[in-house]
């Protein structure tokens, strides 16, 4: 892998878990209203499935998508200002953390609704297929989803008609507070798109290198033409479903064991100069550091005064991004009304 490009995903993946967590801190201090859904320990899918896109590729995610937004290039003052639901946000302030939109990103926002992913995904690709387009969807969606009735009426659609979408399971192992194989007779989702014969794979969430490769390796099928693809990404949430989820309900062992494959310790040890001390050893796990040590040539590691820099620019970025929230005015009536009536005219295809 290019070094430039490892840099780059390590720097995603720290400034993933610094906003997310100042994001939580927002919270607790009422700066943040309504639901607040985060994404520590879940980066490396996000990361990973996304420097793997295209500019022109278009992002359909759900109402964990925080990360989703940082990692398509929208800045973190707009994603924080919308989740303090100010104007300056990429919703205008009138989305909140749920639904964060940005058309010239091709990021075609989060969606509150359980399975609603899916419909759109599929409607998106449905035009790229029409107009025969070099593009691809990526729909991203939670185990959660795989019930509802959107999920097999649009895979069935997708795969019937070849269209050049790539759905992205994050599955976190829990449905708010149930566990997979509590509320799904089949609980390696992969399996299911076997349904519909569309090729599916399961791939380890934690290790960013292994989702980047298999999400290339899945979009080089669907830029030929081959149809639909299917990625299970098996990934742990540290945190609640919400922030009104104190996720008591998961064993201590459980956590501990997600816990030592941490991709944010994990993209650290990747990045390390020469070989990992002991002490990054212990804290990383052993089978991650042989496994990124094996990825990773000598030409692209990171001096640990690079890493530190990298740090400190993170930090940075997230102070100024809950500054600029903080500074930035409400929306009014009338700046609702006027998004009203500029979505009523405008297509969502460019």
């Amino acid at each position: 892998m290019e070094s430039d490009l490892l840099k780059k995903m390590l720097r995603d993946i720290l400034l993933a878990r610094a906003f997310e967590e100042r994001a939580a801190q927002e919270y607790t201090q009422g700066n943040i209203a309504g639901f607040l859904h985060l994404y520590p320990g879940e980066e490396a899918v996000a990361v990973g499935v996304l420097h793997a896109a295209e500019p022109a590729d278009y992002i359909v995610t759900t109402y964990r998508e925080h990360v989703h937004a940082l990692v398509r290039g929208i800045p973190a003052n707009v994603v924080m200002a919308e989740l303090f639901g100010k104007k300056t946000g990429c919703s205008g302030g009138m989305g909140g953390s749920m639904h964060l939109f940005d058309r010239e990103r091709r990021f075609m926002g989060g969606y509150a609704i359980v399975g609603e992913t899916f419909p759109v995904a599929t409607g998106i690709a449905y035009a790229i297929a029409m107009r025969e387009l070099p593009e691809a969807v990526i729909c991203f969606f939670g185990d959660g989803a795989v019930n509802q009735g959107t999920f097999h009426e649009s895979l069935n659609m997708a795969a019937l008609w070849r269209l050049p979408v790539l759905f992205v399971c994050e599955n976190n192992h829990y449905q708010i507070g149930t566990e997979i194989h509590r509320h799904s007779a089949v609980a390696e989702v992969y399996k299911r798109a076997g349904g519909y014969r569309i090729p599916a794979r399961k791939i380890d969430g934690m290790d960013v290198l292994a989702v980047h490769r298999a999400t290339q390796e899945a979009l080089a099928q669907i830029r030929a033409g081959n149809g639909p693809q299917f990625l299970e990404f098996e990934t742990y949430r540290f945190r609640g479903h919400s922030m009104a989820d104190p996720g008591s309900y998961r064993p201590k062992v459980e956590l501990q064991a997600f816990e030592n494959e941490d991709p944010v310790k994990v993209a650290i040890a990747e990045t390390v100069e020469a070989y990992p001390s002991a002490a990054q050893i212990a804290a990383a796990g052993p089978d991650n550091i042989e496994r990124l040590m094996g990825h990773v040539d000598s030409s692209s590691h990171l001096s640990p005064g690079q890493l530190d820099a990298i740090r400190i620019e993170v930090a940075e970025v997230v102070e100024a991004a809950v500054r600029f929230a903080s500074e930035s005015p409400q929306p009014t009536l009338a700046d609702a009304e006027a998004a009203l009536n500029c979505n009523r005219h405008e297509e969502v295809l460019v």
